[in-house]
């Protein structure tokens, strides 16, 4: 009998296994490579603005954001609004106190305080596209 053939072809395929063993060990390699390049830690990132004011950092003990907000005389107030539709909505007496405005990537942060029908809340504006118009980005109920 000849096995020649049948050697080189169980040759061939060991060669072709040891191919694909290779190839596994080489991914795997790289995966740990990228795994370690992630984790290892860089310079600290600075922002390259000053983060903008917002509420008090315990505004979770005294605040509570709300998406919209219902005022007893049947007026609404929610994410999204304008800053002039607020202000024809509630008018400018209800304006508590002053702003404290600061810089955003894409303009101005308005914080305002406002006491309309006897409740008390603090608006955020923001715009919400490059030089775009204040809009409300966050309702905190007093």
């Amino acid at each position: 009998m000849d096995h020649g053939p049948r050697r080189l072809g169980a040759a061939a395929e060991w060669l072709v296994a040891l191919a694909f063993l290779l190839a596994t060990f080489v991914v795997a390699a790289l995966i740990i490579g990228e795994m370690r390049a992630v984790r290892t830690p860089g310079p600290a990132a600075t922002p390259a603005t000053t983060p903008p004011p917002g509420p008090s950092p315990d505004a979770g003990r005294d605040r509570i954001s709300v998406p919209s907000l219902l005022l007893l005389d049947g007026k609404q107030i929610r994410v999204g609004d304008s800053l002039e539709q607020v202000t024809a909505a509630l008018g400018a007496a209800s304006q508590a106190g002053t702003d404290t405005v600061g810089r955003s990537p894409l303009g101005d942060r308005i914080t305002r305080s406002y006491e309309h029908a006897g409740t008390r809340f603090v608006l955020v504006f923001e715009p919400f596209e490059r030089n775009g118009p204040p809009r409300v980005t966050a309702i905190y109920l007093r």
